[in-house]
């Protein structure tokens, strides 16, 4: 065996490691997904089911589809009918809300949950979703955690809402949200894609 074949098996090996080591720092460079706690503005497609109880009448239920994006305090809300036609956009900012209709109507209003109103026929808390989506409350007093310190349940503003997960990670967003209000209505969503946006 010539001297010249242990330094090339050497080089071979020392090129291997170098090789190994630029695979793990182009992968930890890489940004991780956005965890629950960091994320601010964010889209997300969900489908909904609407269930309402009054005293003395028959439930009465509706469900659809729903894509919401929030940004630096503005939302955009879009209805949908379960086959996907939309039904209603809703836009918000912190001074005016808009509603447009399927038909062109636009209705305009301060009250964002006003217009919700107007779209479904129930008074809705889109003004409180945002934060609620994502698990935060204006006081953990309210909050219950699970095992892994992620929201379980909340109670704030006359609503109950409780989170289910796909995920076992602590830093998980939630899959499924139940947000009810007494026992007049119960609003259910099955989350299927949560986006952050630039």
């Amino acid at each position: 065996m010539t001297p010249a074949a242990p330094t090339r098996r050497a080089a071979a090996r020392l090129a291997g490691a170098l090789l190994g080591s630029l695979t793990l720092a182009a992968c930890s460079s890489l940004p991780p997904p956005p965890g629950r706690e960091n994320l601010r503005d964010f889209a997300l497609e969900a489908r909904f089911a609407l269930r309402v109880q009054r005293p003395e009448q028959a439930p009465q239920s509706a469900g659809g589809r729903l894509s919401w994006e929030h940004r630096a305090g503005r939302n955009r809300i879009l209805i949908a009918n379960p086959l996907g036609y939309g039904v209603a956009e809703i836009e918000t900012t912190p001074e005016r809300s808009q509603l447009r209709t399927a038909d062109g109507k636009i209705r305009e209003s301060a009250d964002a949950d006003e217009l919700m109103e107007a779209a479904t026929g129930e008074r809705l808390p889109v003004a409180r979703l945002p934060a609620w989506l994502l698990g935060r409350s204006s006081s953990d007093r309210r909050m219950e955690r699970d095992g892994q310190q992620r929201p379980a349940s909340l109670n704030e503003a006359g609503w109950q809402i409780e989170y289910g997960y796909d995920s076992e990670s602590a830093a998980a967003l939630p899959a499924r949200i139940t947000l009810r209000r007494t026992d007049e209505i119960e609003l259910r969503l099955r989350i299927e894609e949560w986006r952050e946006l630039p």
